[in-house]
């Protein structure tokens, strides 16, 4: 981690904002159950597990100030979209993303989103993307923090080799999610 890096980190700027209210869905899908959060700027996070209270944990952990609702019918468009995602990953994101984190991880993001359906690239790939070729290991730590999954597609990151690394949800899933995209991944 550079001292920018650090510096951003330490500085807060991925604390949630001060009078934030997040509606939540816990929902069981193919691959296993996800959380999608919303804000009222769009989906705020979109993560996958196997325990709700684990989710729910994490959720309030990520927005402490927040006032977090658990919504109890799925009238929310912008999480049932979210949800669609998980099934077909390859498809367009139709939905807008309210991703909070520092502008190092915002830069990683954006670079992930580049990455078309189908397709893989390497961390490596990413810094060079962004144009911090040395931040390899800060890219990964970028893609560990993506708060909305599949519609920041870090599931198609790889290491260098080819081979599936760490994925906030699993291995298993991020080969599922590829596998749905059409990529073949070694075991």
């Amino acid at each position: 981690m550079t001292a920018t890096h650090a510096a951003e980190r330490s500085a807060g700027n991925v604390a949630p904002r001060k009078f934030d209210a997040i509606r939540y869905h816990v929902r069981t899908c193919s691959l296993g159950l996800a959380l999608v959060a919303t804000s009222d700027k769009g989906v705020c996070s979109l993560w996958f597990g196997d325990a709700a209270e684990q989710l729910r944990d994490e959720l309030r952990a990520r927005f402490r100030k927040a006032t977090l609702v658990e919504a109890d019918d799925d009238r929310d468009n912008l999480a049932a979209a979210a949800l669609a995602l998980i099934e077909a990953p390859g498809s367009p994101v139709s939905f807008p993303i309210d991703a909070r984190g520092t502008p190092f991880q915002r830069r990683v993001w954006e670079a992930l989103r580049a990455i078309p359906p189908g397709q893989t690239a390497s961390y490596a790939d990413v810094a060079k993307a962004i144009g911090a070729p040395a931040a390899t290991r800060a890219v990964a730590g970028a893609c560990a923090a993506n708060p909305v999954a599949i519609a920041i597609p870090c599931h198609r990151v790889l290491r260098s080799d080819g081979a599936l690394s760490g994925y906030r949800g699993g291995v298993e899933r991020k080969r599922a999610l590829l596998a749905r995209e059409g990529v073949a991944v070694p075991d």
